[in-house]
């Protein structure tokens, strides 16, 4: 079975997408960010042919116009946690990453280091510099609730999800920044 990489979305709607970033440089510009952001990503790990790459887009019907197909999977109600947790157990066999698509840096080089790096290790995470993580990827070896009890959206998600992989072992992949503000985009990471 190939390897997967999931890319989790939101569908690119006026006014719904990078919220914080929209306050700084209207809602417009966001959009073409989220979009110029995912293409970019999709188009980068479509091209590697050594692992799968897959859509999850939320809300779960929604329509993302691209200019190539993909296959696409709805990510399904709840909170990240619980919508990554439903998208790894789509793929019970073989190794999964999942990956944020608002890392303008991320690229298939990441996603094949870090399918690497599962080679000798259950789990893999990409840290975000806020203290959460852009990248997480797992081996069929999982904990039954890899993603329990996380603080999302908090500088305390990464080591939230790690104590899940307790006796584990986690390794890393570089470090990156999301764009959630204009000093993000402005700092060109």
């Amino acid at each position: 079975m190939k390897d997967t990489v999931i890319v989790f979305a939101r569908a690119p709607r006026l006014g719904t997408v990078k919220r914080r970033l929209a306050r700084d440089i209207g809602d417009r510009a966001a959009l073409r960010f989220h979009m110029d952001t995912l293409e970019a990503l999709l188009r980068s790990l479509r091209a590697d042919r050594t692992f799968r790459t897959v859509l999850a887009i939320t809300p779960d019907r929604a329509f993302i116009k691209l200019p190539w197909p993909i296959e696409r999977i709805p990510q399904g109600s709840g909170d990240i946690g619980q919508r990554m947790d439903r998208a790894c157990r789509r793929f019970p066999k073989g190794k999964i990453l999942i990956v944020g698509c608002d890392i303008p840096a991320a690229n298939a080089s990441d996603a094949r280091t870090a399918f690497k790096a599962l080679g000798g290790a259950d789990a893999v995470f990409g840290p975000a510099e806020d203290g959460g993580y852009w990248l997480v990827g797992m081996g069929p070896n999982r904990p039954a609730h890899p993603f329990a009890n996380a603080r999302w959206s908090t500088e305390h998600a990464l080591r939230d999800t790690l104590a899940n992989f307790a006796g584990r072992k986690a390794a890393r992949v570089r470090t990156l920044r999301d764009v959630d503000t204009a000093a993000d985009l402005r700092s060109g990471r």
